[in-house]
């Protein structure tokens, strides 16, 4: 029985291979080629494929020949259905080429032509792209879009295209001088590096401009005579988008570039050699909103003519075969206000260490001013930066325990030392000994005690520490910003020492200067401030309020991470109890302190100083605090390693708001 069944089978194989080789007409074999030559194609490599009517290395180098123009670009190209008819087949290839952020698709015919028992392809042009002839290849146009404006309030122009002047050695014109000479000599005039661009000149080709330095026309002091005096030195002018100085807003606003290698690599082909992108900041972050499309073209180039012969011919011999118009980018709008920006940076400009200065419109949470000073080194201290706010904190303490019962007027004690779990916390230098003792809330903060707060801590948990920062608008999310920053980071847990620290903004509470002038906005407002920078923001930015990473942060500000930002608190402050904090905030200048501050003009000022101990000094070194509200303003100072907040960032801040109007 079983040889029986296997006999069977063997015959029903056998029927079947018969049938099967009876009804092959060759289309399998046709259809492999088809597939073959597609992948072929599409890898831009035809080397190794069976070709009638040209040598395959001919073939193969004719194909990379057509499409040179348009590498490292490669195309997709898929093979259709087989037309067979005896010997002979043909097949569509559908081509897909990405260019730039398009895409172009044709569809060309490739005939197939059998010979013994394996098909070849007739080779033509016409298999590459059905416009083509022999002896044609294709160029690729690309016209770069002017890069958008980056504006502030009132669409002020912060970044546009202002000129410049490339200044360098053109080898063209240096006939028989010394490039090398002539490079040194450049070098010296404009300040740059001799011998790294005496070896960049030296390296480059015979035809190179060697581009030293980028001038600004307006303003610049190296003048066209000087530069013609060295030979084969030119000036070539141009524009570049930039902000009115070299330092204005720069670690807020950013600046542009000749895209990198690595960024060219990592676009996939939207960037190329020569493309200007941003480099930092909100140029950076909203590049592909700035910076636009291309404008691209592909074109067939005739035979024989060279680029000289194409430029000079009218019209354009060249025939278009795919082209995307350029497409402009979208300006940038911001709420930056160019003249207090300059008036922050101008305030800062002699202080050393690290420092910023940020100002809020506490009615709309607009950003009028957010400026690192020199000492920050292209760092955005102003947004990024996070620190220990010292005793600005005590808005917060202040509003936890309103919560709790305590009113401005309530007694607490200020004494000059208070322990706590063995470690012994004091007033700052020079705290006045009238205001020891029993003292109303209002005078412990307007003087600052640190013991009268510290000896409060049984009254506010750290959990009600948190919930009053986040009903301030401190470590939340800031929908509107549009922009990178530190929001503030306070711990919901900590005990003994640790919730003692909090209660003087130390430990592990840290806030950048625009979490600190968002506190002293929500006072001013009676609601909290969610922050706005960027009005319309193309792209979504990364999460405003989560920690970033950024290179050349300094130690002190990036060496503790911050908790992930929390939704907006639903606990908001009220008006009844911002109302009370601004009256003891107002007491920081009519009683405290801050009496300096009474003399600026305009609305009454409402303050509070912050002094922050850092690193393992003896004594310690501090961070200079002060906030302050004034009018339908709200300004954070700080200084990194500046002392006394009332005597270091306090004269910063009189002088800001004086010249603020």
């Amino acid at each position: 029985m079983g040889k029986t069944k296997n006999l069977v089978l063997g015959l029903a194989a056998l029927l079947i291979a018969g049938s099967l080789s009876a009804c092959d007409d060759g289309r399998s074999g046709a259809e492999g080629a088809a597939k073959q030559l597609a992948s072929s194609l599409a890898a831009l490599d035809v080397g190794s494929l069976a070709v009638d009517g040209k040598d395959a290395a001919a073939a193969n180098e004719q194909l990379k020949s057509v499409f040179a123009a348009l590498d490292p670009a490669k195309p997709s190209v898929e093979s259709g259905a087989v037309k067979l008819d005896g010997d002979k087949a043909s097949v569509p290839l559908n081509f897909t080429w990405k260019i730039g952020t398009a895409e172009w698709k044709y569809t060309s015919q490739a005939a197939l032509k059998k010979s013994g028992d394996k098909w070849a392809v007739q080779w033509s042009p016409a298999l590459l792209e059905p416009d083509l002839k022999d002896g044609e290849v294709l160029d690729k146009t690309v016209t770069p879009p002017a890069r958008a404006e980056i504006l502030g309030a009132g669409d002020a122009k912060l970044i546009s295209y202002r000129p410049v002047v490339y200044v360098g050695i053109d080898k063209t014109i240096i006939g028989s001088a010394d490039p090398a000479a002539s490079a040194a000599k450049l070098a010296q005039l404009v300040g740059v590096d001799e011998a790294a661009y005496v070896k960049q000149v030296q390296a480059s080709g015979p035809q190179a401009f060697v581009s030293a330095i980028t001038l600004r026309q307006d303003g610049r002091t190296i003048t066209d005579q000087q530069i013609a005096a060295i030979p084969g030195a030119r000036g070539i002018p141009d524009s570049l988008p930039l902000a009115p100085t070299r330092t204005f807003a720069r670690a807020v606003l950013g600046t542009v570039a000749e895209a990198s290698a690595e960024q060219i690599q990592k676009a996939g082909g939207s960037l190329k050699v020569g493309d200007v992108v941003g480099t930092g900041g909100l140029e950076e972050q909203y590049d592909s909103q700035l910076r636009g499309q291309d404008g691209v073209s592909i074109k067939v180039r005739p035979p024989g003519m060279t680029d000289d012969q194409i430029k000079a011919a009218k019209p354009d011999p060249r025939r278009v075969l795919f082209s995307v118009d350029t497409k402009p980018g979208d300006p940038l709008k911001t709420t930056l206000d160019p003249r207090l920006q300059q008036l922050a940076e101008d305030t800062l400009a002699g202080v050393g260490p690290a420092s910023a200065i940020v100002a809020l419109r506490p009615s709309t949470g607009a950003v009028l001013a957010a400026a690192s000073g020199p000492g920050s080194n292209g760092y955005n201290t102003a947004m990024l930066g996070q620190y220990a706010p010292g005793s600005t904190f005590k808005i917060v303490d202040s509003l936890a325990l309103i919560r709790n019962g305590m009113t401005p007027d309530s007694k607490v004690e200020c004494t000059p030392t208070i322990t706590v779990d063995g470690r012994t916390f004091k007033n700052a230098e020079g705290y006045p000994e009238s205001s020891l003792g029993s003292v109303a809330l209002r005078d412990a903060f307007a003087h600052s005690c640190n013991t009268a707060f510290i000896s409060s801590r049984d009254k506010v948990s750290q959990a009600q520490l948190e919930s009053a920062a986040t009903s301030l608008g401190l470590a939340v999310q800031a929908p509107k910003l549009g922009a990178d920053a530190f929001l503030g980071s306070v711990p919901g847990n900590a005990d003994g020492t640790e919730h003692a620290a909090s209660m003087i903004g130390q430990g592990k509470v840290l806030l950048s200067p625009l979490a600190a002038a968002i506190m002293a906005a929500s006072v001013a407002h009676g609601a909290p401030v969610s922050p706005q920078l960027v009005l319309n923001p193309g792209v979504v930015p990364p999460s405003a309020g989560a920690t970033p990473t950024a290179s050349g942060a300094p130690s002190s500000s990036s060496a503790t991470p911050a908790s992930p930002a929390a939704p907006a608190s639903d606990k908001p402050v009220t008006p009844a109890e911002a109302a009370a904090l601004g009256d003891m905030m107002r007491a920081v200048v009519t009683s405290g302190h801050a009496g300096f501050l009474a003399s600026v003009p305009g609305a009454p000022v409402g303050a509070k100083t912050g002094t922050a101990e850092f690193g393992n000094d003896n004594p310690p070194k501090t961070h200079a605090w002060i906030v302050a509200v004034h009018g339908d303003l709200a300004v954070a100072v700080f200084v990194e390693d500046g002392g006394l907040g009332a005597t270091t960032s306090g004269p910063l801040l009189k002088s800001f708001l004086t010249a603020a109007g």
